[in-house]
């Protein structure tokens, strides 16, 4: 499946929520030799992303992305966990360049200048539901870096830099579940922080992979 080169420069609106979960409800991920999740009292910290990536980024498809905080050596970073996309290229590329495990999914993304809504379906597992609404919109642009330990296909580390800036609102999320779900975990807490990030600018990846 061709799919473009890295970086990706992409672009959209997403929806980020922080959360802080008990170890003992969290499943056992893979990750990377020398990575451990970071965990204080007990918990550990999850990043969920639900993006629309739209025209005028290098690809355009709709992701749910989940992220584990973690230590690498004497550095903080993230692990993505687990993902779905609904564009095979995004998938492919996903995959073969970074280590990013993602899925195949069906993916909604309603949202307007306060609110959002989005949902997931895939393939042997009930379907997953975010509603959002902004509380508090931020006047500046937000710029933010950040760094994913992946494991590659052949087992080797990859190290993934991301850079993104976009136009912040603080608000209220909700996700909901059926109770068997992989993801109930998510609609028995609330998360610590929810932010929308419109009009997006985002960087994935190095020219040199």
């Amino acid at each position: 499946m061709p799919f473009p080169p890295s970086p990706w420069r992409l672009t959209g609106d997403m929806v980020v929520s922080l959360w802080r979960i008990p170890t003992g409800d969290l499943p056992s991920w893979p990750l990377p030799p020398g990575v451990r999740p970071w965990v204080v009292r007990r918990r550990a910290t999850l990043v969920t992303f639900w993006v629309d990536y739209r025209p005028g980024g290098v690809l355009a498809y709709r992701e749910f992305l989940v992220a584990l905080a973690v230590r690498h050596g004497h550095r903080f970073a993230a692990s993505t966990v687990a993902a779905w996309v609904d564009d095979d290229r995004a998938l492919a590329g996903g995959r073969a360049l970074w280590g990013i495990p993602k899925e195949q999914g069906t993916i909604t993304f309603r949202a307007d200048s306060r609110s959002a809504r989005a949902a997931l379906t895939a393939a042997g597992t009930p379907a997953v539901r975010l509603a959002y609404q902004d509380v508090l919109r931020l006047p500046f642009r937000l710029p933010a870096r950040a760094r994913l330990i992946q494991h590659l296909s052949d087992g080797t580390e990859c190290r993934v830099p991301l850079r993104i800036s976009g136009r912040p609102s603080l608000g209220r999320s909700r996700v909901t579940t059926e109770p068997e779900a992989p993801w109930s975990v998510l609609a028995r807490h609330r998360p610590l922080l929810s932010l929308a990030l419109r009009d997006f600018r985002s960087t994935v990846g190095s020219s040199a992979v």
